[in-house]
Order: C-alpha cells, then sequence, then structure tokens
C-alpha cells in the first residue's frame, strides 16, 4: 500500500460519504462523551434509543449525578455493562464539576483522567468535538487496517500509530468516521460487500468477493 493509492482510497471514500460524523446522537460535548462511553461493546443504535430518554430529562454533570446509580441505570439497563458504565459516568460527573467547572476538558490527559475514559473515547472526544485529527480504533478501524492493509498491526495502538503517520494529512479530521461508516456498510466483518465497494481495485484484501447483492439498507 504505497501513498498514491491511501491518497485514492480516501479521495473516494470522501466523496462516497460526503457527512461523515458519528450516529451517536448528541447535541452537546458532554451528551456525546456519555454516550460514547455507553457505547463500548454496545451498537450506537442501542445508545441512541437509551440516552434520547436519558438527556431528556438530564443532560448535564449536575443532573445525571442528581439521578443516582438507581435511576442513571434505569435509564440505560438496556446496555451492556450497564452497572460499571453508570458507576464510571457518575463518577466523571463528580470529576466534571469539581474539577472541570462542568465542562468536558479538551486535552488527553484530562479526558483519561476521567473514571471510564480510555484512549479511545478520549480520541472520538478530540476528533469529534473539538476537532483534532486523532484517529480512534474500534472495531472496524482494526478490522480495515489489517483488510485493507492500510495500516496492519497486532494491536490496537499499533494499528492507531501507522494511522497517524500514513492517512493523508488532508483527509486526517475526517478518517476516522470515514473508515467507521465503510467498515459499518460496506467492509462489514462477516461478509464485506466487495461488490459495491468504491475502493475494491485499491484495496488489498486476498479473500474479495463481488457477488455481494445491494443492500437496501445501505447508509447513503
Amino acid at each position: 500500500m504505497n501513498a498514491q493509492q491511501r491518497l485514492e482510497i480516501f479521495r473516494r471514500l470522501s466523496v462516497a460519504i460526503p457527512n461523515p460524523t458519528t450516529e451517536l446522537r448528541h447535541n452537546s460535548t458532554f451528551e456525546l462523551l456519555i454516550a460514547v462511553v455507553l457505547s463500548a461493546q454496545a451498537t450506537d443504535k442501542g445508545v441512541n434509543i437509551a440516552t434520547e430518554k436519558l438527556f431528556a430529562v438530564a443532560n448535564t454533570p449536575e443532573a445525571i449525578l442528581a439521578l443516582g446509580l438507581h435511576g442513571l441505570e434505569s435509564y440505560i439497563k438496556s446496555i451492556g455493562l450497564y452497572h460499571s458504565k453508570a458507576k464510571n459516568i457518575l463518577a466523571t460527573c463528580q470529576k466534571l464539576i469539581t474539577s472541570h467547572q462542568s465542562l468536558v476538558p479538551n486535552t488527553r490527559a484530562a479526558l483519561e483522567a476521567l473514571p471510564g475514559v480510555g484512549r479511545k473515547t478520549a480520541n472520538v472526544i478530540l476528533n469529534t468535538a473539538f476537532g483534532e485529527p486523532t484517529i480512534a480504533v474500534d472495531t472496524h478501524l482494526f478490522r480495515l487496517g489489517n483488510r485493507i492493509n492500510l495500516a496492519p498491526g497486532k494491536t490496537v495502538l499499533e494499528v492507531e500509530k501507522k494511522y497517524l503517520k500514513t492517512i493523508p494529512k488532508e483527509f486526517m479530521k475526517d478518517a476516522h468516521h470515514l473508515l467507521i461508516l465503510h467498515g459499518r456498510y460496506i467492509c462489514t466483518a462477516r461478509k464485506p460487500k466487495c461488490g459495491e465497494c468504491c475502493i475494491a481495485d485499491l484495496c488489498e484484501y486476498k479473500a474479495k468477493e463481488f457477488n455481494s447483492a445491494p443492500d437496501k439498507k445501505q447508509r447513503n
């Protein structure tokens, strides 16, 4: 995979996905933070269902803290690991109030110091909320990095570093969401839709198949 191939891959993805952004619904950076924490080992769809009801009654650190553990759990119990996530969210809300004037910090160190916030979550917030050219490697980005040969690696951190080193600068800000959406709707885990893929001729996946039928539910 050379620089010219990578440039063309991201150019085509940016045409195919003209508005790359998160599918987690939110109206503030704080709401995004809570949604991302909840999204670990859960689907965006499931998180959106839960947060629609939660944010209608509590969408600030103070309001969520006031719900208490059982109150918060009642809104997010449909999400995996909801008990530990609820405890982390309440602890994070307390820290935001006491240390950050109820605002979500915009540095990696401060974000990763929040309970339940690891490197991937911090990267999502830095990129999506603050526009920083970072890459959060989730299952989709890890799969694509190795399958397409964009950023091969055995660990999440190794793949992240290769993405940061090789993604063309002009696409760095949107690369995270371009790859997530491509992985979610086209280059899927079990049956990649190579016949519908705009970068199939550039992809270095050796097991490409071109007999997949069009998916009527594909994201436009």
